[in-house]
């Protein structure tokens, strides 16, 4: 064979060799574009998976705590009304056990600054609620009063607000402006919030 036609052969091999090659990266790069975009999406679905339990946890922890201070309230209520306790001690009984089962799980989800604040406002719930007992009870310590029980479910209920504000905050969920309420008034009847 010539030279020329070596040449020629070789060229046509080398641009043979060239076109598979350069289709063979392209498609490469395309498959790696394709499986870091796939990535992306992974995680970005896991991201809001995520959220989304952690959001159900919030508005659980949040929804078990204020049924438990409603109870404690409504429990001081009768206290000092005198009232039949029979059913209010039961609506205690359910939402405290609720709280204490919505807590549990809490404590394994939420993130630390937020289980702080939960953690204080749950302890200060178990605090009233063995001064609510005692005083249904008939087995009231010194310290312990209606009077001094209210003014520690007010406290509570300022101290939720706070818990909620900071769970927003870890959900990015914006800030309202001042005076404006997303969905939550507070009742005309009183402590709740």
């Amino acid at each position: 064979m010539e030279v020329g036609s070596l040449t020629a052969l070789a060229a046509v091999v080398v641009g043979c060799a060239g076109t598979l090659l350069s289709a063979l990266l392209t498609q490469r790069a395309a498959d790696r574009s394709r499986q870091r975009e796939q990535e992306r999406a992974d995680l970005a679905r896991q991201r809001h998976s995520d959220t989304r339990e952690l959001r159900a946890c919030y508005v659980g922890l949040n929804t078990a705590a204020r049924q438990y201070l409603a109870a404690l309230t409504d429990q001081v209520h009768a206290l000092s009304r005198g009232d039949d306790m029979s059913a209010v001690r039961q609506r205690l009984t359910e939402a405290r056990d609720q709280h204490r089962d919505v807590y549990a799980e809490a404590q394994l989800r939420v993130p630390d600054q937020v289980l702080v604040l939960a953690g204080e406002v749950s302890r200060e719930l178990g605090t009233v609620y063995g001064m609510v007992r005692r005083l249904d009870d008939g087995l009231a310590y010194e310290a312990d009063s209606v009077a001094v029980v209210q003014e520690r479910i007010d406290v509570l209920w300022r101290r939720l607000r706070e818990v909620r504000r900071e769970m927003r905050v870890e959900l990015g969920v914006p800030r309202a402006p001042r005076g404006q309420c997303q969905g939550s008034r507070r009742p005309a009847s009183g402590g709740s919030a």
